[in-house]
């Protein structure tokens, strides 16, 4: 069905998009789109890297009690170098010792 615009359709979408939204809306919201896209995929990727870790068979007969754990927490970020929207995942709880 897409396949079957013709260019005048194409450009009456596009037309009424202008309209609705407005070309200075247009841009901010295509940057959105595309951090939402980078967080998508990295969150896909990091849960593909997490299930292939699990389902990899161990030589261990007996599991560990204390897995160990590592002590910076893995960051995921919109866009690189953007450190304003970057939210910590599994963040651990410190410890203190008086």
């Amino acid at each position: 069905m897409i396949g079957n615009l013709k260019p005048l359709e194409i450009i009456l979408i596009i037309a009424v998009i202008l309209l609705l939204f407005g070309a200075k809306k247009l841009p901010d919201m295509a940057r959105s789109l595309g951090k939402s896209a980078r967080i998508l995929k990295s969150e896909a990727k990091a849960m593909k890297k997490d299930d292939a870790a699990a389902a990899t068979p161990t030589t261990e007969t007996v599991a560990d009690p204390n897995p160990p754990q590592s002590t910076t927490a893995r960051t995921i970020q919109a866009a690189p170098g953007d450190v304003t929207s970057s939210r910590p995942v599994n963040e651990p709880k410190p410890t203190t010792q008086a």
